[in-house]
């Protein structure tokens, strides 16, 4: 039994949710989201907010129910406060700047790389060596992110590279003579 799924999923003030057809809209402060069930879950919208409950006993349904009710948990979190994704550029000369709302990063390549993200998606420099990406979809957020990490992961033996704020680059040892 999913114990995720069980809990109904809060509407804040501020936030709207309009279920219809098998699909759920969700206005907010921070924009509008919408998304569609599969068909091994039963949704309803009542006073504490949306309950998921899986259609039938099969293992397909038991399994989509927790996955269901945690997007609906991600959009409705989307819309009222938005989701953040920290990078941070580790290695002499490497750089990160706005070029309008394009991000232009210097990476130790022959060319600067010039990254511009998708609409619902903001990109800001706090710092030269900071990235901070932030927007409604949490989906979209975390591909900004890794399509932004994937120019220059984080290599285990200087540990430079582009990596998450917070993340633990595990290091190897060097050659011996």
């Amino acid at each position: 039994m999913s114990r995720i799924g069980k809990l109904p999923v809060a509407i804040p003030s501020g936030v709207t949710a309009t279920l219809q057809d098998g699909s759920l809209t969700v206005k907010g402060p921070k924009g509008e989201l919408s998304m569609t069930f599969v068909e091994d879950v039963t949704v309803s919208q009542g006073e504490d907010g949306i309950t998921i409950k899986p259609a039938d006993e099969s293992k397909k349904a038991r399994a989509m129910w927790g996955m269901q009710r945690a997007l609906v948990a991600n959009l409705v979190k989307g819309v009222a406060d938005g989701f953040e994704k920290d990078l941070e550029l580790v290695g002499v000369g490497y750089r990160a700047q706005m070029q309008g709302s394009s991000l232009k990063l210097s990476l130790g390549l022959s060319h600067d790389v010039i990254y511009d993200a998708p609409q619902g998606v903001t990109l800001a420099c706090p710092k030269p060596t900071e990235v901070k990406i932030s927007g409604a979809d949490k989906q979209k957020v975390g591909q900004v992110a890794a399509e932004i990490r994937r120019f220059r992961p984080p290599e285990p033996y200087k540990g430079k590279g582009i990596k998450y704020v917070g993340e633990y680059i595990r290091r190897k040892e060097g050659k011996k003579k």
